[in-house]
């Protein structure tokens, strides 16, 4: 580029947002800021224009899992489920290997995903104009939630908190694990056992926290958005006003779903351990947590449905007035008069025939969230369950809960 071409105006568009504020609200790094980013921006573990989430996933999964694992050896080996043994923990390989992995994996796919479903909203653009710098401006909010050293310093408080109720509990533990050795003096935390308790929960629970801190800055943000003037569509082939791509957004978040299923999953495992698992709990546990996954991601959606129904319903009482006009002028062409007329004389003015247009409003979903839209984040969700159900149940009974599931 030469220098006239770098020092050129640019050119905007009548009716087009200020630059300035289109490229505020293009900011919206969901993975970046904060202060454990900067933490690990200082030991170089990532650099401010690249995430590097393969490197440090494997990094924390190394220390997280792969340090207890060491410290336990030669036990380790063991894979002897009665005998706690490591590589037989569900819990262990739930929370420190996927997890933990899935955490910082998601980084990247989350930052991408809301990024791309921002900047459509303005360049579509859904978000008229004339509210870009209101926008911009609850971006920039969202943006300093998302930096919040408070949200990060709660994160961390309750990860060492998990970390001691972890403690309490494995001095009452009444079993020898590879977390801890029990005896009739008292139980005693092996090696393992402490670096889990110091340094691998906390992990795990500060990461999971701190991501569900930022969907909920994403949220607030999106309601925020919602109340904005928006530029809707009724009769949008999407058939639902021109926002089907924002009730997509969830799928953004598939693997860091999968990681925090796969927790709860194995701690379901831990609790049917010793007690016979029917299809049927199985169909009510995995359709308990959909509804909850689902609901996670309905909350921020669900403010697009009050401008979506005021679209419907406003559309509907314009297009039915305007029908009955063009239909009634068309009965007059047809057999010379009204059949249901009155003295007061109609003029027969050139109307557009308002049927395809009113079929379109009527068919208009004023709900975002679907099953075809969010089928990945659901599987996700559901996978790490039907993992443990193949464990106690017939393979086929478990592939026809999650069919079930997944179609509803």
């Amino acid at each position: 580029m030469n220098e006239t071409d770098a020092t050129a105006p640019v050119k905007v568009t009548a009716g087009d947002p200020p630059p300035r504020a289109r490229a505020d609200l293009g900011e919206f790094l969901a993975s970046h800021g904060g202060p454990f980013f900067d933490l690990q921006q200082q030991l170089k573990l990532l650099r401010r224009n690249t995430l590097r989430v393969g490197s440090r996933a494997a990094l924390f999964v190394a220390l997280a899992w792969g340090v207890p694992f060491l410290l336990g050896l030669p036990r380790s080996f063991s894979l002897e489920r009665g005998q706690g043994a490591y590589l037989a923990d569900f819990g262990v390989w739930a929370k420190f290997f996927l997890g933990i992995g899935a955490f910082i994996l998601a980084e990247q796919q989350v930052e991408k995903g809301l990024k791309a479903k921002l900047s459509q909203l303005v360049y579509a653009p859904i978000i008229a104009p004339t509210s870009i710098p209101a926008a911009a401006a609850f971006v920039s909010s969202a943006l300093r939630k998302r930096d919040s050293r408070g949200a990060e310093l709660v994160c961390l408080a309750l990860a060492i908190f998990a970390s001691t109720l972890s403690y309490l509990n494995l001095h009452t533990v009444a079993a020898s694990s590879w977390a801890v050795e029990h005896s009739l003096d008292g139980n005693r935390i092996t090696l393992a056992g402490w670096w889990s308790i110091c340094f691998s929960l906390p992990l795990f629970v500060f990461l999971l926290l701190r991501g569900m801190w930022r969907h909920f800055v994403w949220a607030r943000m999106l309601r925020k958005l919602a109340t904005l003037d928006l530029r809707l569509v009724a009769t949008h082939p999407d058939g639902k006003g021109g926002l089907a791509f924002m009730g997509q957004y969830p799928n953004a978040y598939a693997i860091f779903v999968f990681g925090m299923s796969g927790a709860i999953a194995a701690a379901v495992a831990k609790y049917t351990l010793h007690e016979d698992l029917s299809a049927t709990t199985l169909s009510m546990v995995m359709s308990g947590w959909l509804a909850i996954v689902i609901s996670f991601f309905a909350y921020p959606l669900s403010a697009f449905t009050p401008p979506l129904h005021r679209l419907k319903e406003e559309g509907l009482s314009l297009l039915a007035a305007q029908a009955t006009q063009f239909y009634r002028s068309a009965e007059r062409k047809t057999i010379g008069r009204n059949i249901f007329s009155d003295p007061t004389p109609e003029p027969d003015a050139e109307l557009s025939d308002p049927g395809k247009h009113y079929e379109a409003m009527r068919k208009l979903s004023t709900i975002l969230v679907s099953r075809t839209a969010v089928v990945p984040v659901a599987a996700a969700a559901l996978i790490p369950f039907a993992v443990v159900g193949a464990t106690m149940l017939p393979y086929k009974e478990v592939i026809s809960v999650l069919k079930k599931l997944l179609l509803l």
